[in-house]
């Protein structure tokens, strides 16, 4: 895609935005709570070395948030008596204990500064930024004052995820439903470019693939065999770099793979030869500054997306419960 249509996609996307993402600003908490950036940064700089998968897993986190709902901390929640949350859904099983460890040490650290003030979802949004900066992403200005949702419920996610099994027309819906255009899917689906994948998500591409076929042709044959003794023996818990030669640098280095046949998931690959999606692939393939902008662009949308503001939702005292639970257990603990 020439980039002059970016702006034109950063103009109507502006143009869209609602009255409640208006009220949220870069300044939000400059006076309420004015070490706000420098300590999630610390606490980001601490865990990101001691853990070098937190920003691929953050990221992901932060992804699956917003997709469901709107960017509202509601995957923070964890499950209770009266309802399995959102992060007991299966597709979300998988996401890293250190992201939200990552979290829930901002949180802690900030409540001492300044209790009751900083969101959960405020938290995750500039934690995430941070990290795709630390691992050489592209810096972009995060909007603040978002609120925590009042609850999570794991039946609402199916739909709003993409799985590697889904058809390029399915994704595209997926996303458009989001106010997302194909452009932007491609983009964001750049975050690959970090992290891992488990065996279980690419193993009908490797073994027993098609009655002609054990290996989907679309795969190089060298990384397919590679993955084949990975994941054999039904070690369906291993995992493998989505990027192959460069896993822990934010960089163009996914859409190179993909032209070479090393794109671990389906949905992946197919974007190389699907004609809506291709000629970004081919872009951000040869350009890093236009996938960067692009990519700072959409993930930005995202972070806006149903926020929720005002008495739509509270500031979590603890961002895996909602505050009238806390405070119920905090008085049975007491009697």
């Amino acid at each position: 895609m020439a980039l002059p249509l970016l702006s034109i996609f950063l103009f109507s996307s502006l143009a869209l935005f609602s009255l409640t993402e208006s009220k949220l600003n870069v300044d939000y908490y400059n006076k309420s709570c004015p070490q706000f950036e420098k300590i999630i940064q610390q606490i980001v700089v601490d865990k990101q070395l001691a853990a070098p998968t937190t920003a691929a897993g953050t990221l992901r986190l932060f992804f699956h948030d917003c997709m469901v709902g709107g960017c509202d901390a509601s995957l923070l929640i964890s499950s209770n008596s009266f309802a399995t949350a959102e992060r007991d859904s299966d597709i979300n099983l998988s996401l890293p204990g250190d992201a939200f460890d990552l979290i829930a040490r901002a949180k802690t650290a900030l409540e001492l500064q300044c209790p009751g003030i900083v969101s959960c979802a405020d938290i995750l949004a500039v934690a995430t930024r941070d990290l795709i900066t630390m691992v050489g992403g592209p810096f972009y200005n995060i909007r603040l004052g978002r609120k925590d949702s009042f609850e999570s419920y794991a039946k609402d996610v199916e739909g709003h995820i993409a799985r590697p099994n889904m058809t390029m027309d399915t994704i595209i819906n997926m996303f458009a439903s989001k106010n997302l255009n194909i452009q932007e899917m491609v983009a964001l689906v750049g975050a690959h470019t970090i992290g891992f994948s488990h065996c279980s998500e690419f193993s009908k591409r490797i073994f027993k693939y098609s009655n002609t076929s054990e290996i989907d042709p679309s795969m190089n044959p060298t990384l397919a065999q590679a993955l084949r003794k990975l994941c054999g023996n039904n070690s369906k818990d291993m995992a493998a770099f989505n990027d192959v030669m460069t896993p822990g640098k934010f960089d163009n280095m996914y859409y190179i793979n993909l032209q070479k046949g090393l794109g671990l998931l389906a949905s992946d690959q197919a974007m190389v030869s699907d004609p809506r999606t291709k000629p970004f692939v081919e872009l951000y393939a040869k350009d890093q500054d236009a996938f960067f902008k692009a990519f700072a662009h959409a993930i930005e949308k995202v972070s806006v997306y149903h926020v929720k503001t005002g008495k739509k939702g509270e500031v979590r005292r603890r961002c895996d419960v909602v505050n009238h639970l806390q405070v119920n257990s905090n008085k049975k603990t007491a009697s």
